[in-house]
C-alpha cells in the first residue's frame, strides 16, 4: 500500500476508526490507537479492525487543503519506522504489554 486516502472517520465514545481505500480499490477498515507528532512529521499507528493480529501500521499523516483531514502514506524509511515504533511504545507503555 503506497498511499491510502481516508475514506471515513467515525468515533464512538472511547475508540477511532478509519476506512482507507488501497491503490487497487480495496476498503480496509482500522482502529487508531496513536496519533502523535515526532521530529518533523506526524504518524498514526493503526490495527485492523476485523483482524486478531498483533501487527500494526504506521502511517504518515500528511495534511490536505481541506481542514482537519489528511492523506495517509507509507513510510518507506525502515529506520524511520522503527524510531516512531520505538516512541509509539514509550507513549503507550502503560496500554499496552509489548514482546520483545
Amino acid at each position: 500500500m503506497d498511499e491510502l486516502n481516508k475514506e471515513t472517520f467515525e468515533e464512538d465514545d472511547e475508540n477511532q476508526y478509519i476506512t482507507l481505500t488501497d491503490d487497487d480499490g480495496n476498503d480496509i477498515a482500522f482502529e487508531i490507537i496513536d496519533d502523535f507528532e515526532y521530529k518533523a512529521g506526524r504518524y498514526v499507528v493503526l490495527v485492523p479492525y476485523e483482524e486478531s493480529e498483533d501487527e500494526v501500521v504506521i502511517l504518515e499523516a500528511l495534511p490536505t487543503e481541506t481542514e482537519d483531514e489528511f492523506e495517509f502514506v507509507s513510510i518507506e524509511d525502515d529506520a524511520l519506522i522503527y524510531e516512531i515504533f520505538e516512541e509509539f511504545k514509550r507513549r503507550n507503555a502503560d496500554n499496552f504489554d509489548f514482546a520483545d
